[in-house]
């Protein structure tokens, strides 16, 4: 198996980079740490065709695979880490979910304003008691007449505070089979947005409160046995969390490469110094060995589906490598590296985040080991055993 691209995508991914760099780089830093959602550049990657790529042409996407939004999310990373988020929405995630299974009315009313930069939209999933056991999710979806009555809360949605609508995970019955998902307009009656809470990287989430909010039938995304679904693309969400770590985790090895080839202490430049030397070395091996992993997982997949062992392994590797370098990054640039006036803190704290959102470390370790031994290992205690 071999990685080099196509001479195709070569010229797509140094296309995303000047770009990225003409347009992005110069305000990286207080993009970063601006509190504001950046609509402004979310249009601009709509307007360079950055959203959507994974999408097929007849819903209006760009026909394009999961290579190519792998790279863009890369590219715009090696110039503004926090741009690449917007990329990462406008190709995995809800966006995805919606575009394959929403009826076509239903998505030819949001589709369109989400592609072109003028909405964003937010997976609705994580609850107060339903977090890494997402199957355990309480907020239900009750069959009335010609709607569906939803009840419930949920937490820890990327982008709720400026999302139009909300994907929302819902049980129609009991055990996995029951799970499915609703499409939640932000003015539904019955749903309440609550306060938005900032996370350690500087995004914002809000509580959705779900009392008696009634949606239409036609909003339903997928029923009855549907979750199955929801998850296996889940595994391409997971793609753009590694895409990302290893190419925020780059970002602050370059930073600190350039830091210590110009800073001199002692009489000599930091880069003569041997532990120095080893501690990128091992950071280049990180990075390498993660992006090899992230590559053998999009070149494996089938019908743009990853599948779940290529895809555990390579954000695990992804998020450790992203993490370990900010971190190592940071300490060598000392006091510069932990302020505010250098990304370095900033890639520090967003690469930590990935080791949570989209599946734990924790739980891509049960899923690997679930792999290796080639049977399933249920996580839950077992059940006592009913008397006579």
């Amino acid at each position: 198996m071999h990685f080099d691209l196509t001479p195709e995508q070569q010229a797509f991914q140094e296309s995303v980079r000047s770009f990225a760099r003409a347009k992005l780089a110069p305000n990286a830093l207080n993009r970063a740490h601006q509190r504001e959602f950046p609509w402004g550049e979310l249009k601009m990657m709509a307007d360079v065709g950055l959203l959507g790529l994974t999408l097929p042409e007849s819903v209006g996407g760009q026909g394009a695979g999961l290579m190519e939004a792998v790279l863009a999310i890369q590219a715009v990373a090696e110039s503004c880490p926090r741009s690449a988020d917007l990329v990462q929405a406008g190709n995995f995630g809800a966006i995805r979910t919606f575009a394959e299974y929403a009826p076509e009315a239903l998505r030819n009313k949001h589709l369109p304003a989400i592609l072109a930069g003028e909405k964003i939209m937010s997976v609705a999933m994580s609850e107060p008691d339903a977090g890494s056991a997402v199957t355990e999710l309480r907020t239900s979806a009750t069959e009335r007449g010609e709607h569906y009555v939803l009840n419930g809360t949920k937490i820890f949605s990327t982008n709720s505070p400026e999302a139009d609508a909300f994907l929302v995970y819902v049980r129609f019955d009991e055990g996995v089979s029951g799970i499915g998902s609703i499409l939640v307009e932000r003015d539904t009656p019955g749903l309440t947005v609550g306060s938005p809470s900032e996370f350690m990287n500087g995004e914002s989430w809000c509580p959705l409160y779900f009392d008696d909010c009634e949606v239409p039938a036609e909003n339903l995304i997928l029923g009855h046995g549907g979750f199955k679904k929801q998850i296996s693309g889940f595994n391409v969400e997971r793609l753009g969390n590694a895409s990302r770590s290893i190419a925020v985790g780059r970002f602050a090895f370059e930073l600190a490469k350039e830091y210590v080839a110009t800073r001199a202490q002692f009489g000599r430049p930091l880069m003569e110094f041997q532990g120095l030397q080893w501690g990128f070395a091992d950071m280049h091996l990180m990075l390498e060995s993660a992006q090899l992993l992230l590559m053998r997982a999009v070149e494996r997949a089938e019908g743009g589906i990853p599948g779940a062992d290529d895809t555990a392994l390579a954000k695990l590797a992804a998020n450790q490598a992203g993490f370990e370098v900010a971190n190592k990054a940071l300490q060598m640039m000392g006091g510069t590296g932990f302020s505010k006036e250098s990304l370095a803190e900033y890639c520090f704290r967003r690469t930590r985040g990935w080791q949570i959102a989209g599946g734990s470390t924790e739980i891509l370790k049960n899923r690997i080991a679930e792999g290796i031994f080639d049977r399933r290992f249920d996580q839950r205690p077992p059940r006592p055993q009913q008397g006579n």
